[in-house]
């Protein structure tokens, strides 16, 4: 699981998920929508960092 990093409330509800319709009704919705997308890449990039094993630390 991810976390919400501050700024990114605004793509959230308070459950975690993903907001798809914009706070402000005359927000271009296909945008927006981009935005959501490139918001959830950044998820799944932390995710994969977070699961990749660790190198060893040389001594």
């Amino acid at each position: 699981m991810s976390v919400i990093r501050p700024g990114d409330e605004r793509f959230h509800y308070c459950d975690g998920s993903h907001r798809w319709v914009p706070l402000d009704p005359d927000f271009d919705q296909e945008v927006w929508e981009a935005m959501v997308r490139e918001h959830q890449q950044r998820h799944l990039e932390e995710i994969s960092r977070g699961l990749r094993p660790r190198r060893p630390k040389r001594p």
